[in-house]
């Protein structure tokens, strides 16, 4: 009766639901590029309105991401005041960040060096540019900076036709710092400034239940994610890449499989409880290609599936969502900096390879808030010196290989607060060892 019992909450929870999403948008996606891709045609039509019914989706999710972001972080800091050790549980989440980014990057180091993609490859030279975004040190130290109190910054465009764009974004970083200077000085307001803080919780409940509406949406945003992905980008450009592709999935692999294994293994906790609880979050990161986008569920599923307290991870999950990358800024730069080098026919030294350790453990911080894993690689090449031409070749399947990295990174920024909860005392070993996928996290990130 019981197996019967979890057999029947299996198949209605959430995970299941966005697994069968996933096979449906794949048979959409491959559907679109056999009924064909010119305009006009009735592939053409199904792929746009995937594409859509994704972009959408990842924009409901986005939209709540800086609400989510302030209130959660004020609220947090309201209720590590009265946790001990609060500045203690800010350096060990930290010092994990840099742990685990050196182990990733020391397996993309390994296997750059051992399967040596850029050696394997038939792509043209030719296909070689320069992208139109670059990553750089300054970038980090003008994040931090708020450029106004929303965190909002704006980018302007010129199409074809000459016409002119502009389009705003949200900067997680500045709207981070924000949000830690506000929950401070309401702190230090004392009685003045409790009033604001009750406002700030209430606002928050108001925010999540919102995110519980739009969660709920997922197994359909997960379909035109899914299905426009392969309808646009399909199997066929992985040909000319195959030694690179496999190089960073091996990699990526690795740290998923392996190394977030033995971490949890060595601190006492269960892998398989982990990614019982952690997986809603990893496969929305696999479609969305988006740990912001992200962010709203890994936080429902680190507080509830796996025992973090969310006066913690409050905390601690944005924090990840735009510092910790175990993929984009360890695993990926790495490897592609390595082909780079082969594929141009350039040494690289030991300093070379200290360089790339460093970036991969540091320089994570400097692409928060910018467009992700093409910047940090543009950061890493520049650091060494590698021709930024480089990156116009990996381009055409970045977007293949960012699902896998994005997947990685949510990952991880679920398993370091469990890690440090756990050596801190302050995990739910309960809730952690119940081992379940959430059936609702709808629910979850309403409460």
């Amino acid at each position: 009766m019981a197996a019967a019992t979890s057999k029947s909450r299996f198949i209605s929870g959430f995970g299941f639901q966005v697994l069968i999403a996933m096979v449906i948008g794949l048979g959409l996606g491959l559907l679109a590029r056999e009924l064909g891709p010119a305009k006009g045609e009735a592939g053409f039509v199904l792929a746009e309105t995937l594409r859509q019914i994704g972009s959408i989706f990842v924009q409901l999710l986005r939209v709540l991401v800086p609400p989510l972001v302030f209130t959660a972080i004020v609220a947090s800091i309201a209720n590590l005041a009265e946790l001990q050790n609060a500045a203690r549980l800010v350096w060990r989440t930290l010092f994990w960040f840099a742990i685990t980014a050196l182990i990733a990057v020391l397996i993309g180091i390994a296997l750059g060096l051992i399967l040596q993609p850029g050696l394997h490859t038939t792509v043209a030279a030719t296909q070689a540019h320069a992208p139109k975004t670059n990553g750089s040190w300054l970038d980090f130290l003008t994040g931090l900076v708020p450029a106004n109190v929303l965190g909002l910054t704006a980018s302007t465009s010129i199409n074809d036709a000459g016409a002119a764009k502009t389009s705003l974004s949200f900067n997680v970083l500045q709207i981070l710092v924000i949000s830690l200077v506000t929950g401070i000085a309401a702190l230090k307001a004392g009685e003045a400034g409790k009033g604001f803080l009750a406002f700030n919780s209430s606002a928050l409940v108001v925010v999540r239940k919102v995110l519980s509406w739009v969660i709920r949406l997922t197994p359909i945003g997960t379909i035109g994610l899914l299905g426009n992905a392969v309808a646009q980008y399909g199997w066929t450009t992985l040909g000319q890449l195959g030694a690179f592709t496999g190089a960073i999935y091996i990699g990526l692999a690795l740290v998923l499989f392996v190394v977030y294994p033995v971490l949890l293994a060595s601190n006492g906790l269960n892998p398989i409880k982990f990614f019982a609880g952690a997986w809603p979050a990893i496969q929305l990161a696999f479609v969305s290609r988006s740990s912001v986008g992200t962010l709203p569920v890994t936080e429902a599923v680190t507080e509830q599936s796996l025992g973090v307290p969310r006066a913690y991870s409050a905390f601690a999950v944005p924090l990840g969502a735009t510092t910790k990358m175990d993929g984009c800024a360890a695993i990926y730069p790495a490897i592609s900096a390595i082909f780079v080098a082969q594929f141009f026919g350039l040494q690289l030294g030991l300093t070379d390879y200290f360089l790339i350790v460093f970036v991969s453990v540091i320089g994570s911080a400097a692409t928060a808030g910018l467009t992700g894993a093409t910047v940090m690689l543009t950061l890493t090449l520049s650091t060494l010196g590698l021709p930024l031409e480089g990156v116009g070749l990996l381009l055409a399947i970045d977007p293949i290989l960012d699902m896998g990295r994005t997947a990685v990174n949510v990952a991880g920024q679920a398993l370091v607060p469990t890690i440090v909860a756990k050596r801190e005392g302050i995990l739910d070993l309960e809730v952690y060892n119940a081992g379940r996928t959430p059936a609702d996290p709808t629910v979850q990130a309403a409460e």
